[in-house]
């Protein structure tokens, strides 16, 4: 009864002349609905089986890897007021290009002949050491002389002493035949005394033999003051020797006195020179401290001062320069629980800010407007925003970074770690369980070639 119904509904839909019976739904209208969704049923349960980049997103900024191609601030190392700018803030300058000349506040150096004079200074302190120099050597001079005429007047005094002590011997050989003599005459009146007495010989004769003893005894009183006299002479030369050797030791010592007191007074003379030298090369290398140059090429940002006459202290920043030559690197912040996912080395892809790009997270190598990085450093100590910070370096085997990167520019990094089945990242996900640990090859490898 209900296919009669069914039969005449559609007969009449189509002899009908009204077209809404026509885009009615029919009851036993065939479709492709149910192969539709079978198909994507298959498709979906095999897309679970498709492989899956494990990755952990963080947010960076662009900065480099070595201190010097950072931004850098230009100080002034000594005080003074701003005489001149040679630039304007913008202006890109070249290593060695004048940027500011500095005028002097300091009492101390505003002469404006100061190196003059104080090369003045120390050319009259050379020549004093000189004079002192001079006078050393006459006093080695006045040495070498009175060595010689004390040498000369010891041979003399040593003749002198030789000649007495012959003069000495003869004297006591005299009076050794004086006192021969002598003995002899007492002898002599000795035996005349007897002579005497027994008659043998007359009162003349021993009066005669008397005579001769007295001269004899006469001469050998003199013989002996002879004697006496030569040996208080030689006496005497052996005093006066000591007493020339005393005199020139004297004036030896008082002459190299002299002269080591000038070799004291020259080396004293020349400590001073050192420290006027010392003085001149400062006030030379102050001169050169009012030219503020740049220490490399860059752009010169954020100067601090402006009007002519503006004082700056010492150490005082006037401008920053941003280097030209820059390798850039980008440092992330990853999240304590994300840090032991990340190895030296370890793949990490980037989207800069203002670079377009289509991201497929989990295929990177379908994705486009991306660019390749390598982790070169992690740090061991968190930042102050409780996160800790990696730096990333450009990957050379993969294509350039874009050269319109300015340093502190944002970028979206992208992690890549394991390959995963699709279903397990899901499960993982729903889970909340954190990625798989794992090290990337090119840490595997070194392990390896250590071993």
């Amino acid at each position: 009864m209900k296919s009669f119904i069914t039969a005449d509904i559609e007969s009449e839909s189509q002899q009908s002349p009204l077209g809404s019976f026509k885009k009615v739904y029919k009851i036993k209208k065939k479709n492709n609905i149910k192969k539709w969704l079978w198909g994507i049923f298959i498709v979906s349960v095999l897309a679970m089986f498709l492989p899956w980049t494990q990755n952990i997103r963080a947010r960076g900024l662009i900065t480099t890897l070595r201190q010097e191609q950072r931004p850098q601030e230009i100080n002034t190392i000594i005080g003074g007021r701003v005489t001149k700018w040679y630039i304007k803030e913008g202006d890109f300058v070249k290593e060695g290009d004048t940027i500011l000349l500095l005028g002097e506040v300091k009492v101390d150096y505003f002469d404006p002949q100061l190196l003059s004079r104080t090369q003045q200074q120390i050319d009259a302190k050379q020549q004093s050491i000189e004079g002192y120099v001079s006078k050393a050597g006459t006093a080695e001079t006045q040495t070498t002389a009175l060595l010689q005429g004390q040498v000369l007047k010891l041979q003399s005094l040593d003749n002198k002493l030789q000649q007495q002590q012959l003069k000495v011997t003869s004297d006591s050989v005299d009076l050794i035949a004086v006192i021969n003599e002598l003995n002899v005459y007492q002898r002599q009146i000795d035996a005349a005394k007897v002579m005497l007495d027994s008659g043998a010989i007359s009162l003349v004769d021993f009066e005669k033999r008397r005579v001769n003893y007295q001269n004899a005894t006469a001469k050998k009183v003199g013989a002996q003051n002879k004697f006496s006299q030569s040996k208080q002479e030689l006496i005497i030369l052996r005093i006066e020797k000591n007493s020339i050797v005393q005199e020139y030791t004297d004036k030896i010592s008082k002459v190299a006195g002299d002269k080591f007191s000038s070799l004291s007074s020259a080396a004293s003379t020349e400590a001073e020179v050192a420290k006027l030298e010392n003085v001149y090369a400062s006030y030379d290398a102050r001169n050169k401290l009012y030219y503020i140059k740049a220490p490399q090429n860059g752009q010169v940002i954020k100067a601090k001062k402006a009007g002519i006459g503006e004082i700056l202290k010492e150490g005082e920043m006037i401008v920053e320069i941003v280097p030209s030559q820059i390798q850039y690197a980008v440092e992330m912040f990853v999240d304590p629980m994300d840090l032991p996912l990340i190895n030296i080395g370890q793949k990490v892809r980037f989207v800069f800010d203002g670079f377009p790009a289509i991201i497929f997270s989990g295929w990177p190598q379908n994705s486009y407007g991306t660019f390749g990085g390598k982790v070169s450093a992690v740090e061991t100590s968190v930042s102050s925003n409780g996160k800790f910070r990696v730096l990333v370096a450009e990957d050379p085997q993969d294509k350039k970074w874009p050269v319109q990167l300015r340093m502190g520019g944002g970028a979206s990094g992208i992690a890549l770690l394991k390959d995963v089945p699709i279903y397990y990242e899901l499960w993982r996900n729903i889970n909340g369980f954190p990625p798989d640990y794992y090290k990337p090859a090119t840490v595997t490898d070194q392990t390896n070639k250590a071993y």
